[in-house]
């Protein structure tokens, strides 16, 4: 079995046998925040389905955007296509929906558990080019971890 990422083991011991979503994301995003280099804004939007749409949910920064539509910007593109996003130059993204004009740089992953689309985890940094390959296989594993606990 291949070595887990300490992120993946962090996130699994502090969330071990607590069973609410909206806890474990808050603690989930407070984790990210104080472990990674240039972030300014870590958090999550979830998905509604009746109004495809992703909504603001627990987070770390600055006051951000309450509502995403499915498809639109860097975060619905990630969960439309359910596909991580990495987008090294934010203002060269077309659709993109400035939250935060200072933002540079945008990786965006998405909450998948048990084949039902949840929303995405959404990182923001104000360096461009922050975020690369190696950070999106750590967040994807981040991300499968948290899942078991959601």
């Amino acid at each position: 079995m291949p070595k887990r990422s300490l992120l993946a083991q962090q996130v699994d011991a502090l969330l071990y046998e607590e069973p609410h979503l909206m806890s474990n994301l808050a603690n989930a995003a407070a984790l990210l925040n104080d472990s990674l280099a240039d972030v300014n804004w870590v958090g999550f939007y979830l998905y509604d389905e009746a109004k495809d749409e992703l909504y603001l949910g627990p987070f770390q920064g600055k006051v951000a955007c309450m509502h995403i539509a499915n498809g639109k910007g860097v975060v619905g593109t990630a969960f439309a296509e359910q596909k991580t996003q990495i987008v090294a130059d934010v203002h060269q993204f077309a659709g993109h929906i400035a939250c935060d004009a200072a933002t540079n740089a945008e990786i965006v992953v998405p909450l998948t558990v048990n084949g039902h689309k949840i929303g995405v985890l959404d990182i923001d940094s104000l360096k461009f080019d922050r975020f690369n390959t190696t950070d999106q296989a750590e967040l994807e594993e981040f991300v499968a971890a948290l899942g078991k606990h959601i």
